[in-house]
């Protein structure tokens, strides 16, 4: 691979025109800007390339980008620049959902500002304000993908209302439909009385909420005894179309076939047996209510029974609710409770748990409806879907949502598709006005195909997960077979929250099999969720949600990205603390310096960055042996999705063998006097292909201060964005003399560690006496005593047969390697002994209190885990520095 061509440039920019410290905001909009005006990001259905391809999760056009999407975002984004560097023929499909249920709200919002309600405008109206609204808040969260660096092909944008993907809409409803694999009936369905929708299971949320148990009375029709029954919604009850019992349960047997009279209402319903019947639930007798209860609905079809709607669709009692009718369902239940104390009837109430389900958009309680819907017979989608990921076809990552996904699917219940809303994809279906006829078209019929009579269309909408279902192929051009669907599906991959594997992931699986015949990705990485420093999950009521948009502007782009993929571990949640933000914006100011002083010393003759293997020393092997097991590390990483170990692998490279070693070693090379001879050349050579190198890794988690400072380094092409993406090739070249420079490093870090524990001043210039056996060990030595000289901070560096240092001496061992740092005026030894005395009987007073602590049983077995671990932890690490300074003790006072 070759970065694309271009003039090449070698300008060295000036030190003044990169300021001491970084400042991420002036370079985020330049840069972005740079990227879209080249159109880096556009994808090339021609390309002799090799195609990788990413459809987002389209975000909905009522919202604000949010630290999950910031999340999710940001790993595709990571994904889609290193493939993008890797010379793939990259396609990053962008789009926004026209989010049904959430848009329809919003708008009818507005119109309750204004006085006035969709009902009272009409269909027509409501659609062109609802259009207004997107048009005037629906590109929000796609300027808020650009500013978090997302880099999508942006001449691909699509919104699921577009022509073409309604278009894709209808005929896939329509094809399902002449399969036999949509129909049309009654059901029990989630029911919201605040939308006057139907609802999926999915988009019902389930709250554990403290109810009652209500037993009531209903006497037997010949009056001759009751059955008592058990029921959590009185309500309901005026509904009731037979109790039921199970057949086996002997309190019972003889009730089987006779009839109860109806409480409040008087009407006689029969008592029936069915194995259903949950003998120690309540009584063992339950009202059986076929309109409001899926699972009577169910024992309803069973035994012939009348279904009775004693609630409308908004929540209000009918007509068959009798004393009762006009009442809201709340009230309902309040009423109904005092006219059976009143007539006898309420045996008793008792506390009782259950699990209410309310609406996922407005809250509201969720009432089981009998409703006319439309469904998708899901069986015969799911179980290729089922085989395709147990297969192989499609991987999970991590592997353990398959387990879950397989659960789901085998456990399916066929998917209710009909939303009574006016914003959406219209059912393409016509009901004839003279007929039943039903006509289910591509095209809208002039009349009805049976009759000839005039026809109406049905007024419901799709559910908006029914046309994101089909996003990885309508997107691509489906059902036209365009060059575009033909390059780019099945997609790559696909990064999304585990949160929507059922909403989202399951359908698209199925409906990508269903209508392509393949898979819609390959490989399925699942995130966590993004929660608070302390694991809590992130809600208005708490008061810890983060915003993606402050956060940016307080740490930098660059920065807020590198946390969330630092932080990303499969099968875990993302813990979001400020201080890992502030830790990654020091780590871009530590890039930032690190790259100022090399463009520094520069000098702008481009012969002089030619790395001549031969001429390296030890210290340029080990730092190009460095670079090559990291990029190692980190393009194995991203291959299996590990995004904190590649982020991890990076940081511990750049910031502490890049910058806190290497650069330092390097130093007295190019700003003393040999700054203009060949070691230096040789020097600047290493400096700028490691920082373009890591610049490049680093690129697709902070693209743009990479970009920033690339452009300002010698290189070729027009941007970062489009350069090669390193690749480690082989063995290691220089494994021995990295390992070799680490024991240098190890003796440099001991010598450091002895001089803080005897208190010299980090100023002071030490000398250093060093003694090894080791043959080879001392040839080491002789060549790197610069560098420990220098890191050190040594006056001078003795290489001795004999360790003796005359007077007293701070001593340490670094492996095979013993030194001492003689201590004769290095400091003032009494008052040094004085002070340690203190800092030693400091330290065992502290200790003896954490010891007491330990040896008391009471508190081991009342703390908080937490605490006990802490405490000895404490212990231990007082006990280490106490032995530490006892020892230095023992050195200063030696003679």
């Amino acid at each position: 691979m070759s970065d694309p061509a271009s003039k090449r440039s070698t300008r060295t920019p000036r030190p003044d025109e990169l300021n001491k410290t970084f400042d991420p905001q002036p370079i985020e909009a330049r840069w972005y800007e740079h990227w879209m005006e080249l159109g880096l990001f556009e994808a090339k259905p021609r390309s002799r390339k090799n195609p990788f391809t990413i459809a987002i999760p389209p975000p909905n056009i009522t919202g604000s980008l949010h630290m999950g999407h910031a999340l999710i975002y940001t790993l595709q984004d990571v994904v889609v620049r290193r493939h993008r560097m890797m010379n793939r023929d990259t396609l990053w499909l962008p789009g926004t959902d026209h989010a049904g249920i959430a848009t329809q709200l919003m708008v009818e919002r507005a119109l309750e500002s204004e006085g006035s309600s969709r009902q009272a405008i009409g269909r027509q109206k409501f659609e062109k304000r609802a259009w207004a609204w997107k048009e005037e808040y629906g590109g929000r969260v796609l300027e808020q993908l650009r500013k978090l660096g997302c880099s999508c092909d942006w001449s691909r944008l699509h919104f699921t209302l577009d022509a073409d993907l309604s278009r894709a809409v209808r005929e896939a409803f329509v094809r399902l439909y002449e399969e036999g694999l949509i129909y049309r009936g009654e059901y029990i369905v989630n029911w919201c009385p605040r939308c006057r929708t139907a609802l999926s299971d999915l988009e019902v949320v389930h709250e554990e909420t403290a109810g009652k148990l209500y037993e009531i009375r209903y006497p037997l029709a010949d009056k001759s005894g009751d059955l008592r029954v058990a029921t959590t919604r009185p309500e309901t009850l005026l509904g009731d179309t037979a109790v039921a019992v199970h057949p086996k349960d002997p309190r019972y047997q003889s009730l089987i076939g006779r009839r109860v009279r109806l409480p409040v209402l008087g009407r006689e319903i029969p008592v029936i047996a069915d194995d259903w019947v949950d003998r120690e639930f309540g009584t063992g007798a339950v009202k059986v209510t076929p309109a409001h209860d899926p699972n009577d609905f169910k024992l309803g079809q069973r035994h012939r029974l009348p279904s009775v709607k004693v609630m409308d669709e908004t929540g209000v009692m009918t007509a068959e609710a009798g004393p009762f009718e006009g009442l809201d369902r709340a009230e309902c239940r309040t009423r109904i409770v005092e006219r059976l104390k009143e007539d006898g009837l309420l045996v008793g109430t008792r506390d009782h748990t259950l699990a209410l389900g309310r609406c996922q958009r407005c809250r509201t309680v969720v009432e089981p409806f009998l409703s006319r819907q439309w469904f998708v017979r899901i069986a015969p989608l799911a179980k290729p879907a089922t085989q395709a990921v147990r297969q192989g076809r499609i991987r999970f990552v991590p592997e353990m949502w398959s387990k879950t996904y397989f659960e789901w699917m085998n456990n399916i219940h066929d998917w209710c598709i009909s939303r009574q809303l006016w914003w959406g994809h219209r059912i393409p279906a016509w009901h004839c006005r003279s007929c039943d006829h039903v006509e289910v078209s591509r095209e809208d019929p002039a009349s009805c195909s049976a009759c000839k009579g005039s026809v109406e269309q049905d007024p419901d909408v799709l559910d908006t997960w029914f046309s994101s279902a089909l996003w990885p192929l309508s997107t691509l051009g489906w059902p036209d077979r365009t060059p575009d669907l033909k390059r780019y599906y099945p997609t790559s991959a696909l990064i999304t929250g585990f949160d929507i594997i059922f909403f989202w992931v399951a359908r698209m699986i199925m409906m990508g099999l269903h209508f392509m015949g393949d898979v819609p990705f390959r490989e399925v990485y699942f995130s966590g969720l993004v929660r608070d420093a302390q694991g809590q999950k992130m809600s208005k009521t708490r008061g810890n949600v983060i915003d993606p948009l402050e956060v940016f502007e307080q740490y930098g782009t660059d920065a807020v990205r590198f946390t969330l993929a630092s932080l990303t571990s499969p099968g875990a949640d993302i813990p979001l603390a400020a201080k890992r933000m502030e830790g990654y914006r020091a780590f871009a100011n530590k890039l930032w310096n690190a790259a100022r002083f090399v463009l520094m010393n520069l000098r702008g003759n481009e012969d002089r960055f030619r790395i001549r293997q031969n001429e390296l020393s030890i210290v340029d092997r080990w730092i190009l042996d460095g670079l090559h097991r990291v990029t190692r590390t980190v393009n194995e990483a991203l291959d299996q999705y590990r995004f904190d170990q590649a982020a991890s692998a990076l940081y511990q490279f750049i910031w502490h063998q890049f910058c806190d070693w290497y650069i330092e070693l390097v130093k007295p090379c190019l700003t003393g006097p040999e700054s203009e001879s060949r070691n230096a050349a040789r020097s600047r050579a290493v400096l700028v292909k490691v920082l373009d190198s890591v610049l490049r890794l680093l690129h697709p988690f902070m693209p743009f201060i990479t970009e920033d400072l690339w452009q300002r380094l010698p290189h070729r092409g027009k941007s970062l964005a489009a350069a090669d993406y390193p690749v480690a090739k082989g063995t290691r070249p220089h494994a021995g003399a990295a390992r070799d420079m680490e024991r240098v490093l190890e003796i440099i870090s001991c010598v450091r560690h002895v001089r803080a524990e005897s208190n010299i001043d980090p100023g002071r210039r030490i000398h250093l006496l060093l003694r090894t056996r080791s043959r080879s060990r001392r040839t080491l030595l002789e060549g790197s005593r610069e560098s420990i000289r220098h890191l050190a901070r040594c006056e001078n560096v003795q290489i001795v047969t004999t360790l003796k240092a005359t007077g007293p001496a701070a001593r340490g061992v670094a492996q095979d390697v013993e030194f001492a740092i003689p201590l004769e005026g290095m400091l003032d030894l009494d008052a040094e002994q004085r002070r340690l005395k203190r800092e030693i009987d400091r330290l065992s007073e502290d200790m003896e209190v954490q010891q007491r602590k330990l040896s008391n049983p009471s508190f081991i077995s009342k703390a908080p885990a937490t605490v006990v671990g802490k405490t000895r932890t404490d212990f231990e690490a007082m006990n280490e520095k106490k032995s530490r300074l006892e020892e230095t003790l023992r050195q200063i006072g030696l003679n």
